[in-house]
């Protein structure tokens, strides 16, 4: 079962949204929501966003996105906007999916599946074009042992702090090493402050 968070400014649209998503065997939405503040606090079961911008510029979603991506959420963007330049910003942002409004309802099934699998999908508007690659995944628990290795702390250190066995945390340091293609605990650090995962004054 795949949890979602739909991000809406507009009722009908989200009630819409809501029939097609719910309509799904695998699929549930668990919050509904007309802005990113009002779930910030409230997406710790969610595994996938839904966010609607069709009034707001692109500029505007990327930092909601990029605001997303740093809590370790995956991000599908709705936009009203047919230019590549704001779907770049938006996956440069760690958008995960990017449909337009002329997406159907079929794509946008396929969309949120392929995004809770671990894939990305960009819609049919942008098939040929030159888009980036999104920056990684990286999860709320790797967010976690992210800060502990900045911190300095060993792998029985951050087991300890987790409440997690050592050979899990060994698991989750592979999976970030695959993901950032760096293997020395300065390169991990590098990364997630590159990122945005960490912030520099969070260091001690």
């Amino acid at each position: 079962m795949t949890h979602l968070a739909v991000i809406c400014d507009w009722p009908l649209l989200q009630l819409g949204l809501t029939q097609v998503l719910e309509a799904q065997p695998d699929m549930r939405i668990t919050t509904l929501a007309s802005c990113v503040d009002e779930v910030a606090l409230e997406t710790a079961d969610v595994e996938v966003i839904l966010l609607i911008n069709l009034q707001s510029r692109d500029q505007v979603t990327s930092r909601e996105v990029a605001r997303l991506h740093r809590q370790g959420h995956a991000v599908i963007v709705l936009s009203a906007s047919g230019a590549q330049s704001d779907a770049v910003l938006c996956i440069k942002a760690g958008a995960r999916g990017y449909l337009s409004r002329q997406t159907d309802a079929c794509e946008l099934v396929c969309a949120v599946r392929a995004v809770a699998s671990g894939s990305d999908y960009f819609g049919a508007s942008l098939a040929g074009r030159s888009i980036p690659a999104p920056p990684p995944h990286i999860t709320g628990r790797e967010r976690q042992i992210l800060q502990f290795v900045a911190d300095g702390a060993t792998d029985r250190e951050i087991a300890t702090k987790l409440n997690i066995a050592e050979n899990t945390v060994h698991t989750h340091l592979e999976r970030l090493r695959r993901k950032s293609g760096s293997r020395r605990r300065a390169e991990l650090t590098r990364f997630a402050l590159e990122n945005g995962i960490i912030e520099d004054d969070l260091l001690e």
